[in-house]
């Protein structure tokens, strides 16, 4: 897909649609305008070839003219351009201000975590920090002893152990689940208004970012919590006709219907995925920043699919490879070590063991969190670029010079 105009280098063919009796520029016409059979009418007399010589005295040399951009001058970085090749792109910031590609985006937030890691860092590690001790006084306190299931129990015994077994640990990761939700509310504010000042090329302090983010804290927080709600509705409109049935179709329904359902969730999310950008950067409403990042993601649903997918993938590898070392030394530490966990009363973990792996959380969390909220703010700018030509915008926000009015021909969608 071609985020930049065609262009083409002059007089190599004509133009589609073009004559082609035109004459080229080596092709003289004859006095009738057509193409002469007849000899060439030049006249026999030319002029000498052109001779070149060295000056005869050392003096000022005048400059050569210079090329204008696209037609085979050096281009930025004294690199030869050739033909074809349109000016690049102004980069104020982070990102240059373009269609931007994959690579970009993830290189962007990135780039948002080096320039501003006092900001980032600052929100991330205090809002983990915290969010992770709530949840070690959680889980420590207040959660209920897990259900064992006796593996002698009859078919019946043992499906309704097991139901009270699943029932027992959504309840446990309830309370994780809302502070996991309030910590990254705070830290996706505030990183929303750092990278969009970043992609200008602008700092921004924790608190002025504080201070932009705060008014619009109890809408996000009501859009962060109807994405989930409306997930697990869905879910369970997929799936009661099966559990009502009971049968075995009833099974067989509940199973098609939760995969339909698991589907239209996943559609969902990734439609509704630029929400939290567009409700906090445009300032709108909860219903009115779901309609706005459907109408930027409609026609591109795979690509940004692709990118979150993408980005899933990445923090999860990188919190893999921070958590486990974690957890192996905690396990070693605390209890009876690895050999614990094949016991068969399972291991006991106790505050060494909250405490190492909520360390190895907390450093996970301050680097991916922001890597996270980076591409999803990037991709809404990009979105924007593509549809709506926001690199004019933000081009003449940063002071880049040449952008003072509307250049014509860039409203129309660009890749």
């Amino acid at each position: 897909m071609n985020d930049t105009p065609g262009w083409a280098s002059p007089g190599s063919a004509p133009s589609d649609g073009q004559d082609a009796s035109v004459p080229r520029p080596a092709e003289p016409a004859d006095d009738l305008g057509t193409p002469s059979d007849s000899p060439s009418k030049w006249s026999k007399t030319q002029p000498p070839a052109g001779q070149w010589s060295a000056p005869s005295a050392p003096g000022p040399v005048p400059p050569a003219p210079r090329p204008a951009p696209g037609w085979g001058g050096p281009g930025p970085g004294g690199r030869h351009s050739g033909w074809g090749q349109p000016p690049a792109a102004a980069k104020p910031g982070v990102i240059p201000l373009r269609p931007l590609g994959v690579g970009e985006i993830l290189d962007g937030a990135v780039s948002t975590l080096r320039a501003h890691w006092r900001t980032v860092l600052g929100v991330t590690i205090v809002v983990a920090v915290i969010s992770q001790i709530g949840d070690i006084l959680v889980q420590r306190y207040l959660l209920p002893e897990p259900v064992d299931i006796d593996p002698n129990a009859s078919p019946t015994e043992a499906l309704n152990q097991a139901v009270d077994a699943m029932q027992s640990s959504l309840i446990a990761l309830a309370p994780s689940l809302l502070i996991t939700i309030i910590g990254t509310l705070f830290t996706t504010a505030v990183l929303t208004v750092v990278i969009s000042r970043s992609v200008l090329g602008r700092s921004v302090t924790l608190s002025d970012a504080w201070a932009e983010a705060r008014p619009r804290l109890l809408q996000l927080l009501g859009l962060t919590l109807l994405l989930p709600v409306m997930g697990a509705l869905v879910v369970m409109v997929g799936i009661l006709p099966g559990l009502l049935i009971g049968s075995g179709a009833g099974i067989a329904l509940t199973m098609f219907g939760g995969l339909a359902a698991l589907v239209l969730v996943i559609w969902l999310m990734v439609s509704f995925s630029l929400a939290s950008p567009a409700l906090m950067l445009e300032r709108q409403g909860i219903v009115a920043s779901l309609r706005r990042s459907a109408k930027l993601v409609k026609g591109t649903w795979w690509r940004i699919f692709g990118i979150l997918l993408l980005t899933m993938l990445l923090t999860f590898v990188v919190s893999m490879i921070i958590a486990v070392p974690f957890s192996l030394v905690a396990m070693a530490v605390d209890g009876e070590g690895v050999s614990g966990l094949f016991s068969d009363s399972g291991p006991d973990f106790g505050w060494p063991f909250l405490i190492i792996t909520g360390i190895g959380t907390v450093i996970s969390t301050s680097i991916t969190l922001p890597i996270s909220a980076g591409v999803s703010v990037l991709l809404y700018v990009d979105q924007r670029i593509r549809r709506e030509a926001l690199d004019l915008e933000l081009a003449r926000a940063a002071g880049v010079p040449g952008y003072g009015s509307e250049r014509p021909g860039n409203d129309a969608p660009r890749g």
